[in-house]
């Protein structure tokens, strides 16, 4: 989350840019965020040194030591192009004078190598130079398919970051829409409740001048109340102990029934085994005779 960059800018559908001041007031408040950076030590510490050892030629080398001690640079060396007597001290010397005889034989060399150079150029220079420019030409010809395939890129992204800016910007204005329409609501919800809790107050206070005090309605009646419930729990007892004498009477009135019933099943149970021990007898007889 610490690396995480939020952009809330909308260029596509933000307006105000190109009013004046505006311009001045960013690069002011660049300039002011470049005076507040004070770096106090080397952000690049934490990296490595670059390995550059490789690619480092014995001159690379010996150059890079002269510039470390702080010497001065080698003057470009033109006796090649010089033809030098000998010194007047070895007139009479032959290796002097030999020395003479091969360099002028080497700018005679050079100057030979440079005339047959020019001829070449004058026959094939013209040839060489078209065939360097077709290459020149056909090289132009891709870095330009590249440039437009880079232009067509961007405006790709650009019309993309067009059209979701914009999106964005419709539902923003929606939301906004919305939003202060529930704020308007919400401010007329509270008005209609302040208005109602006035309404509700000047009710209370309407009904407390006309209604006398209930207290006082309530001293008077209190008393006759309660001598009133007392005289009922007295009757209530009276009534209720005869009401359990006669349930007592009806309980033993149904226990005497219960008794008669009971005999009379013991009777037609006697009867029943008289019965059945008869019909045995006679089917003994009636196997015997048989």
């Amino acid at each position: 989350m610490a690396d995480e960059v939020i952009v809330d800018a909308l260029p596509y559908i933000d307006q105000g840019y190109d009013d004046v001041g505006v311009r001045e007031s960013a690069l002011a408040m660049v300039e002011e965020e470049c005076r507040r950076y004070r770096p106090t030590k080397n952000y690049l510490d934490h990296l490595p040194l670059p390995a550059s050892s490789p690619f480092e030629t014995p001159l690379m080398i010996n150059e890079f030591e002269r510039i470390q001690n702080r010497l001065p640079m080698e003057t470009l060396s033109m006796k090649r192009y010089e033809l030098p007597p000998p010194p007047s001290g070895k007139l009479s010397e032959v290796s002097a004078w030999q020395e003479s005889i091969e360099n002028s034989m080497a700018q005679l060399e050079h100057q030979w190598v440079r005339s047959l150079n020019l001829e070449l150029m004058l026959d094939y220079g013209t040839e060489a130079w078209k065939s360097y420019l077709e290459v020149i030409t056909a090289m132009q010809a891709k870095a330009q398919i590249q440039l437009q395939q880079l232009k067509k890129d961007m405006q790709d992204v650009n019309w993309q970051r067009k059209q979701a800016q914009t999106q964005a910007g419709e539902k923003l204005r929606a939301l906004e829409a919305h939003w202060v329409l529930l704020v308007s609501k919400n401010y007329e919800i509270e008005n209609e409740c302040v208005e109602l809790e006035k309404v509700v107050q000047a009710a209370r206070d309407q009904l407390e001048q006309l209604v006398p005090p209930v207290e006082e309605q309530q001293l008077s009646p209190q008393t006759e109340h309660t001598n009133g419930h007392s005289a009922q729990t007295d009757s209530n007892g009276s009534n209720s102990n005869e009401s359990q004498n006669n349930e007592a009477e009806e309980n033993n009135s149904d226990g005497d029934d219960d008794n008669d019933d009971d005999d009379m099943n013991n009777r037609n149970g006697d009867n029943n085994v008289v019965s059945d021990s008869a019909a045995v007898q006679d089917e003994e007889e009636s196997t015997n005779d048989s």
